[in-house]
């Protein structure tokens, strides 16, 4: 097997739902159809490519909020980020997903306040925490009907983090 049939081999194992038989292109025995592994591959070529964008453009949105600090701005899209599953246990409507989703947003809620008057690492703990809560909601599955976005916004999250780091480690400075 060649490096790159072993780089797409893993990057499907690690973004194809844990649990068997769910999913399209699925045999009974779970595993993908060829056609089914290589739809999802290209789908999330793409997701991943929007994530990166959208990333790039969050590491950039305190220049939006110039009156702001961009901890505060960092922050505030932290907590927003976080928000999203809430919405999407709503529609899921079950209760048990609900109650989970809103605790799981309230976590990162009190690290983004607590990176406004903390150190700047916790909000790249934040986000590659939520990274990785984003990587495990598209194993899982656990919130119905969210397939397409966990890798978009694990790459957001991912790519925002990395450049904050970035920034942080050059010494930008992240307040006023």
């Amino acid at each position: 097997m060649s490096n790159v049939e072993h780089r797409q081999s893993l990057a499907s194992a690690v973004l194809a739902p844990a649990r068997p038989g769910h999913g399209a292109g699925r045999t009974s025995d779970g595993s993908e159809t060829r056609s089914a592994a290589a739809s999802t591959r290209r789908g999330h070529t793409g997701l991943i490519a929007a994530g990166s964008f959208a990333g790039a453009i969050q590491a950039i949105s305190p220049l939006g909020f110039w009156w702001l600090e961009p901890k505060t701005v960092y922050a505030l899209g932290l907590t927003l980020i976080a928000a999203v599953y809430i919405g999407f246990s709503v529609a899921d409507g079950r209760w048990k997903v609900i109650a989970a989703e809103s605790s799981v947003a309230g976590f990162f809620v009190v690290i983004a306040a607590a990176s406004v008057s903390g150190p700047a690492w916790l909000l790249v703990l934040g986000l590659a925490g939520h990274g990785l809560k984003d990587l495990w909601q598209h194993r899982t599955q656990f919130v119905r009907n969210t397939r397409w976005w966990p890798p978009f916004c694990a790459t957001v999250d991912w790519v925002a983090a990395g450049i904050l780091t970035t920034a942080i480690l050059m010494g930008v400075p992240l307040h006023g």
